[in-house]
């Protein structure tokens, strides 16, 4: 075979093997080998190039796609994770939304199904650093997009940095809708600096701040903190949230109403 086509074959080979792992989130090293006929040696190789781009991450013997404390997961991950929570999420986050409002969403798969159903609630104006929800609301009827820019990262499909807190700092919106990968009975976490720091200045630029989790992200920790949880002006949650875990948030005085599914 060729140079070209063994780099071909690589690269398809990583995508398939990125592909298996985002269903099974967390795979042995050994089982990748069997599964694509090539060599541990070989496997590890890939991971390392998956790792490189912020796919996966290698543990020992084995990797995942799975968050850690210090490890956001893939966008790839976290669009198929969880999607009926996020779902009756978005749903229950719809009720906050008037037309004629600003409304500022975040980087999150969890604002993401809210953008899927603003076009019911129209006109409005939409301020996103997303790329997904760029390409979704662009051109929907009755929906002002506002695109935040910056410097795109691919492991989140979004734009972060100086500049799209510099744009953040500027507008003054109605609803800011955002999520975090943890939150303790205290704060809200993230692992990454840079989108601690973009979604600390949409917290700043709303008048009404709202917190959407579901139940995978309650009692854990993460590297950075976002904000205390007393920032929020409502903290959003699933109905597989143990109810002593929502208890525990209103015993702190917080505002939390839980999100129920379709029945």
């Amino acid at each position: 075979m060729s140079p070209r086509g063994r780099a071909s074959g690589a690269a398809a080979r990583r995508k398939a093997i990125a592909e298996y792992v985002m269903r099974h989130g967390n795979v042995a090293v050994t089982e990748l080998a069997e599964a694509f006929d090539v060599s541990v040696m070989t496997v590890h190789r890939d991971l390392d190039d998956l790792e490189t781009h912020g796919q996966v991450r290698k543990f020992r013997g084995g990797v995942t796609a799975q968050p850690s404390s210090v490890f956001e997961s893939n966008i790839a991950y976290r669009l198929t994770a969880n999607q009926r929570e996020k779902q009756a999420i978005a749903r229950h986050l719809l009720q906050l939304v008037e037309p004629g409002m600003s409304v500022l969403i975040d980087d999150s798969t969890t604002a993401l199904a809210l953008a899927r159903q603003l076009s019911d609630v129209t006109p409005l104006t939409v301020v996103t650093n997303y790329m997904e929800a760029i390409k979704l609301l662009s051109g929907a009827p009755g929906i002002r997009l506002i695109a935040l820019g910056g410097e795109y990262h691919a492991s989140h499909d979004s734009f972060l940095g100086v500049s799209c807190v510099d744009a953040i700092e500027g507008m003054n919106t109605d609803l800011a809708v955002v999520s975090t990968s943890a939150i303790s009975d205290r704060y809200a976490f993230h692992q990454e600096q840079e989108i601690v720091l973009v979604k600390r200045a949409m917290l700043r630029a709303a008048h009404r701040r709202v917190l959407a989790v579901d139940h995978t992200k309650l009692e854990r920790v993460a590297l950075h903190r976002v904000s205390p949880l007393e920032e929020f002006d409502l903290i959003v949650v699933d109905e597989l949230t143990p109810a002593a875990s929502v208890e525990r948030l209103r015993e702190r005085r917080l505002n939390v109403e839980v999100a129920a599914f379709e029945s």
